[in-house]
């Protein structure tokens, strides 16, 4: 909530209005005719119109709508608070704040979630701003679109991988790399088996890409944490490209999401960039991939 930076006079548009928390601390804080929060949910809708209604008569306003669409008409916001992680900022949402306002709501990739993205919107239709930590939250509905995130979906019997080995652990690619990983190696989802059918392996960490058609596997055996054992198929070379990110992640001084900045083009076109002099940049897909379920591990692959 300090990262929107509210003041007097204000209007804030809330985007995923839940119980009605912050649409209440808001309302306390500017007045209750200053906002309005929006819910996909006609049920946590309703229930949180009768919560706020204990406020009183000035009760901030409770839309039930598509908080990824237009939302509600009228005049622009000076902030909108969205509580729902997307991998994508909706262009509606700079449509209806104005130039020099704040945007603020959580990120995620396929990869993780983690952070807040910040944003201040341009007269000219576009906005920029940083990542800060924390804001983990449940993927907004409208980026809910059907995923292959079923690993015994993805991974077929009649697959016939490549072999190979690796210096990369995989636990150096799920912790303080999370949020390049996620970034550089879009449309990618992982996890892990504890316990996997193998009596040679330790643990095994998966990667598998969204379209269905890739994956990759790293074994651990239990005592050593290098040239590990590495499985890939498909037309993406999963394993290569998390490496390769995380070689570059750690030749840029291991960043942390705090050192990456987002964009957002008048056009619609929206990109991450390393906040350095060279400033490499990745772009954001165009469509933002669904939630990420945790899939299941199958107890037949070797």
């Amino acid at each position: 909530m300090l990262d929107l930076d509210v003041h007097d006079g204000q209007r804030i548009l809330e985007v995923g209005t839940g119980s009605g928390w912050s649409a209440a601390l808001l309302a306390h804080r500017v007045g209750a005719d200053r906002v309005v929060t929006v819910e996909v949910d006609a049920a946590l809708a309703t229930r949180a119109r009768r919560r706020l209604a204990a406020l009183g008569p000035a009760a901030p306003e409770v839309v039930t709508a598509d908080g990824a669409a237009a939302g509600p008409t009228g005049d622009a916001y000076d902030r909108l608070l969205c509580t729902c992680a997307v991998e994508r900022v909706p262009m509606s949402w700079l449509a209806r704040t104005r130039p020099g306002g704040r945007i603020v709501t959580p990120w995620a990739t396929s990869w993780t979630a983690a952070g807040s993205a910040i944003l201040t919107t341009r007269q000219d239709g576009s906005a920029t701003g940083r990542f800060a930590p924390g804001g983990a939250f449940m993927r907004m509905r409208a980026h809910r679109a059907d995923r292959i995130d079923d690993l015994d979906t993805v991974v077929r019997p009649e697959h016939v991988p490549d072999l190979g080995r690796t210096a990369v652990s995989p636990w150096e690619v799920t912790g303080d790399a999370d949020f390049a990983i996620g970034v550089a190696v879009p449309g990618v989802w992982h996890l892990w088996e504890p316990q996997p059918p193998a009596d040679s392996v330790h643990t095994r960490f998966w990667a598998a890409d969204e379209a269905g058609t890739s994956w990759a596997c790293v074994d651990y055996d239990g005592t050593r944490l290098t040239h590990l054992a590495v499985r890939q198929f498909g037309p993406r070379r999963l394993w290569d490209q998390i490496s390769a990110a995380h070689a570059w992640w750690a030749s840029a001084g291991r960043p942390g999401l705090d050192r990456f900045r987002l964009t957002v083009d008048a056009d619609g076109t929206q990109s991450v960039r390393h906040d350095s002099p060279t400033g490499v940049s990745w772009p954001v897909p165009g469509t933002a991939p669904g939630i990420h379920r945790f899939p299941k591990c199958s107890t037949n692959r070797e």
